[in-house]
């Protein structure tokens, strides 16, 4: 069934619960007008696949792709060079022209090349089985001629390309259903799958980047932090192995084959296109859609906070325990260890703290362990509650204010709930987080909202401990940042607009169009 619109994922919405399925499943039923289909790409038969949203009735179908080699290894591996139907000199050439295209992306910017390749080779269209071409003596050969020297045997360069191959294979290889638009929420896979499908069906392909995937998994990938910069060119400049080397190009040259065709690229906050253009993304074509939510569903916890306050004015800051909350994975880049560090921190200057960790433990059970552990060896037990996953907002009228010591983020959902619920931060300067919380808002009527907490560099678990005990110290100033919350959530952050501009964005690119035919049909 033909849709006005595909969301096309990475491990996501609807199987699994977090901040980017969230902010999908608001996009969708907020706009009951538009059909949609998902497109789900995950790892494999093995990954969950449990609606855990009650997906709406506007989304007509769900299709999942599967990465893992273990999934199509026998349709994939089934290819021999002689279904290329080639002889010396066609495999030669074919051979050069692969490399060369690749070449031409990375030293020109040119995409089409790579592009009309992929359409003969490797999409649902293919005309032949182009990853075919690998295991021949006359690719091996081009290589050697034409690549640059990574330090590698042949054999790990087979290996390496053929697992390039086999990914690209899993996204591209399978027909997909025809949308006006098809709606990336990533730059890697989805993107690619997306700019492929509006090729393959003649229509657009839209991104939108929640957070910058390709800086994410380049950093991941060297192990690095999640908030470096990355540039397109560092993989021809970095001291890393061969190995490493072709995967950062992988991931980089991806976003730069990608991001030329998307009519428009969405982002969260202003910065983001900035650091986008690093990597090849196209400022003239990008435009910032941050998250939002619905105000008035936080109207009983924003009413309990402004009566807490008061409470806490006759109480007086010292005498009152403050009510800490972590709203996070429980994952190494949300950086609770160094929370735990600063909790300790502010537990020996006397503070009347406790804090209350909140979100999934199930993730990376290692790292669970070890933050269960350092609670332990900080002497932390009746000062930190671990609640697991929780309804959130049944318990935010519990909590005086929110942490986020996190390493990475888009725009966290969960700061924009905490201050519908007039709950000031402290939280670390990463993604869209400081656009949120402290800076200047200025509504059409010319009404300013000042900041709503402080804003830390990650990874200072001491300064998070000073500016914690700068907010809870000072009732009056606490009180400030309280009021600036709801309005700065209510000036910029409404849902309803939010879903309006996905709406004019998505009809901007063909959406709705069928419906119109179908309704002027009717009405003849």
């Amino acid at each position: 069934m033909d849709v006005d619109v595909a969301i096309v994922m990475e491990s996501t919405y609807p199987y699994l619960k977090g901040g980017v399925s969230a902010v999908v499943h608001d996009i969708i039923t907020g706009n009951p007008d538009l059909t949609f289909g998902i497109i789900h790409i995950t790892w494999d038969s093995h990954s969950p696949l449990k609606d855990l949203y009650g997906m709406p009735d506007n989304i007509a179908w769900v299709k999942v792709l599967y990465l893992s080699m273990e999934e199509h290894q026998e349709d994939f591996l089934r290819a021999r060079p002689r279904d290329l139907h080639m002889n010396r000199r066609q495999r030669r050439e074919l051979s050069r022209r692969i490399l060369g295209a690749l070449l031409s992306l990375a030293q020109d910017g040119q995409t089409e090349p790579l592009w009309e390749l992929i359409s003969e080779g490797l999409s649902a269209s293919r005309r032949y089985p182009v990853w075919a071409i690998l295991g021949t003596r006359e690719f091996m050969e081009a290589y050697h001629d034409m690549m640059p020297d990574l330090g590698m045997s042949m054999t790990d360069i087979f290996w390496c390309l053929r697992d390039f191959f086999s990914l690209a294979y899993a996204v591209l290889a399978e027909p997909v259903p025809r949308a006006q638009v098809y709606h990336a929420h990533t730059t890697g896979y989805a993107m690619l799958l997306g700019v492929n499908a509006a090729r393959e069906h003649g229509t657009k392909v839209l991104l939108t980047e929640h957070n910058l995937y390709v800086r994410d998994t380049v950093n991941t990938l060297l192990e690095r932090r999640l908030d470096l910069n990355v540039r397109l060119t560092d993989y021809r400049t970095f001291d890393v192995t061969g190995r490493e080397r072709m995967w950062m190009a992988w991931w980089l040259e991806m976003g730069r084959l990608c991001y030329p065709y998307a009519y428009a690229s969405t982002y969260l906050y202003p910065r983001a296109i900035t650091e986008a253009n690093e990597l090849g993304g196209d400022s003239g074509r990008a435009i910032v859609i941050p998250n939002g939510i619905v105000t008035s569903e936080f109207d009983a916890s924003y009413a309990a906070r402004l009566a807490a306050i008061e409470e806490i004015k006759k109480e007086g800051a010292d005498k009152h325990l403050w009510k800490l909350v972590y709203i996070a994975r429980v994952v190494p880049i949300k950086g609770l260890l160094d929370m735990i560090d600063s909790v300790r921190l502010m537990v020996d200057r006397g503070l009347n703290i406790h804090l209350d960790v909140c979100g999934p433990t199930e993730h990376m059970p290692s790292y669970f362990e070890q933050c269960l552990t350092r609670i332990v060896e900080q002497g932390l037990e009746s000062v930190i509650t671990v609640r697991g996953t929780v309804k959130v907002r049944e318990l935010l009228p519990e909590f005086d204010l929110f942490v986020l010591p996190s390493y990475n983020e888009g725009l966290p959902v969960v700061s924009l709930e905490t201050m519908g619920a007039g709950i000031p931060t402290v939280s670390t300067d990463v993604g869209a987080v400081r656009s949120v919380v402290e800076d200047l808002i200025v509504t059409d009527d010319g009404q300013t909202w000042d900041p709503c907490g402080i804003i830390i560099e990650p990874g200072d678990p001491t300064v998070m401990a000073d500016k914690v005990q700068e907010v809870i110290s000072d009732v009056d100033l606490y009180e400030r940042l309280s009021l600036n919350a709801r309005g700065r959530v209510e000036a910029a952050y409404d849902l309803v607009k939010v879903n309006a501009s996905y709406n004019k964005i998505y009809r901007q690119g063909g959406a709705g169009e069928q419906a119109g035919a179908r309704a002027d049909q009717g009405g003849a």
